[in-house]
């Protein structure tokens, strides 16, 4: 795959050509409702294993050649309706060398985790030249997708970034980041502040290269209370859904946390085109609840695909039946692929949606 240059805001297909993911994503008529998986590339697969090679997968990151070919490959063999860039959420605040990794098996790691003002002078503001590896990635992918198979931009919501920063490795309790809430909001709302740029920044990069959509995950937001989400963490995920909107006009944007039922309006209040749902909330419910137009994306329970084939169908049949044929869906789990997820599964849910709803 050979790199392009000027890649600034370009189209990311033909005029004549819809994707059938993106025209989802706006609630717009499709062949068939889109499909793709978050974690699609990676851990899964084998031809993911064969090419990965050791070290941390911010290493990987680093390397275009190898993270485009990463990011391709479930679309080949699932041949589903988006490619998702093969990233983390944590490349941002590595990238500014704050000093956080990935350790396989256990999630992003901080010696030094933040806690103090002195320690957010380690969390410079992000430029596109800090992700230039990012962008290469882009540039390569979006040169070698089909035009109606759309690359998805991602980056991680300033709270969850903020949680493994500030608890300095996965936790159950939070209990530092919501020490910091309470004991100085005037810093935590700095820490916040700063991250949305980073996210603003991150993902404008990789629209600005071509990407055609893009998801904000607010994985861990369910651990807090619907007036801890709405007074700490709303109003900076919101600016970053703004500001990418001002930047990138008539971009779809997704918004997705696990157990984030009682938060559900006040995410869909970021004014994101999409919700993302685990596999706890109807799409009928949340429909009833945020507008009967709502654009939809999930929900199928990952447990579902490690139970097998059968179950895995007729899980996906429950999700389509739930949405009852209404344009504004697209199809995922109700969280990430497992890294022992069967690949034949998912190319049999892949399958089973895609003709199932064909118009």
């Amino acid at each position: 795959m050979e790199q392009r240059s000027d890649h600034t805001d370009r189209p990311r297909s033909d005029e004549a050509t819809v994707a059938p993911f993106l025209a989802a994503a706006r609630g717009e008529p499709t062949t068939h409702t889109p499909v793709w998986f978050m974690r699609q590339a990676g851990r899964s697969l084998p031809e993911y294993r064969a090419v990965r090679g050791d070290g941390s997968i911010l290493d990987a990151i680093k390397q275009p050649d190898l993270s485009a070919e990463i990011t391709l490959q479930p679309v080949r063999r699932y041949g589903v309706d988006a490619a998702v860039l093969y990233s983390d959420i944590v490349v941002p605040a590595h990238a500014v060398g704050f000093g956080i990794d990935v350790e396989p098996g256990r999630g992003p790691v901080a010696d030094t985790p933040l806690r103090s003002r002195a320690d957010l002078d380690r969390l410079r503001p992000l430029e596109a030249d800090d992700v230039a590896y990012v962008t290469d990635t882009v540039d390569l992918l979006v040169d070698e997708l089909p035009a109606t198979v759309p690359l998805l931009a991602f980056a991680g919501a300033p709270f969850t970034v903020a949680s493994y920063l500030i608890e300095g490795a996965p936790s159950r309790t939070y209990q530092h980041t919501k020490a910091l809430m309470a004991t100085d909001e005037v810093l935590w709302h700095d820490v916040m502040d700063r991250l949305a740029s980073s996210a603003i920044e991150f993902i404008s990069a990789q629209l600005a290269h071509g990407a055609g959509a893009f998801q904000l995950f607010d994985s861990w937001a369910g651990a807090l209370s619907r007036a801890d989400y709405e007074r700490f963490v709303q109003p900076h995920s919101r600016r970053v859904v703004a500001e990418l909107g001002e930047r990138h006009p008539g971009v779809p944007s997704i918004h997705f946390g696990i157990g984030c039922d009682h938060l559900l309006e006040s995410m869909y209040a970021c004014g994101v085109s999409v919700i993302g749902l685990d596999w706890r909330t109807r799409i009928a419910d949340a429909r009833r609840r945020l507008g009967t137009d709502t654009a939809v994306q999930g929900n199928l329970d990952p447990a579902l695909v490690l139970a097998g084939t059968d179950p895995a169908l007729a899980g996906a049949a429950a999700v389509l039946a739930d949405n009852a044929g209404h344009p504004a869906h697209i199809f995922n789990l109700g969280h990430g692929v497992q890294p022992d997820t069967d690949p034949g599964v998912l190319e049999a849910v892949t399958r089973f949606v895609q003709e199932e709803t064909r118009r």
